[in-house]
């Protein structure tokens, strides 16, 4: 069975309380459920992963082909903008990522602008709320299927 393993960085433990007109009403164990539902459907296994721990992401990233994991889904938070270990450690293990934001990074402040994930992504799905862990749901998924 394929594993995806959804990865939410700092702050994002917060959601449904910070920042309700970016970030909306629904919190983390929402969108875990929605996602893990949505895998399920499709015969997915699914791992849930956050932490406002840089370090701690590394650990998680480095260990995700030892964990048969097939492919993330990652919301770096604020570390998308600035954590070249971050970028280091996805670029240093095959497993696919998929960046995501709820928000349009882009038409926010200046500083949000640019990702140092991106280049090592396979892609980023952002701005639609919540719906962007669905569309890289559906995204991971559709590679999975693709690749069997």
């Amino acid at each position: 069975m394929s594993k995806i393993l959804v990865m939410h960085g700092p702050n994002l433990n917060m959601l449904g309380t910070r920042e309700p007109e970016i970030y909306g009403s629904t919190t983390l164990a929402d969108i875990n459920a929605m996602l893990e539902a949505q895998a399920a459907e499709a015969g997915v296994e699914t791992e849930f992963f956050q932490s406002n721990h840089e370090g701690a992401l590394i650990d998680k990233i480095q260990q995700a082909p030892l964990n048969g994991t097939d492919f993330i889904i990652l919301n770096a938070g604020a570390f998308t903008h600035y954590s070249i270990a971050l970028r280091d450690a996805i670029a240093s293990v095959a497993v696919p990522v998929i960046e995501v934001h709820i928000s349009n990074v882009h038409t926010r402040e200046e500083f949000r602008h640019k990702s140092v994930i991106a280049p090592v992504a396979m892609g980023q799905i952002l701005g639609f709320g919540t719906d962007s862990y669905a569309a890289a749901m559906y995204t991971a998924i559709r590679k999975l299927k693709a690749r069997a």
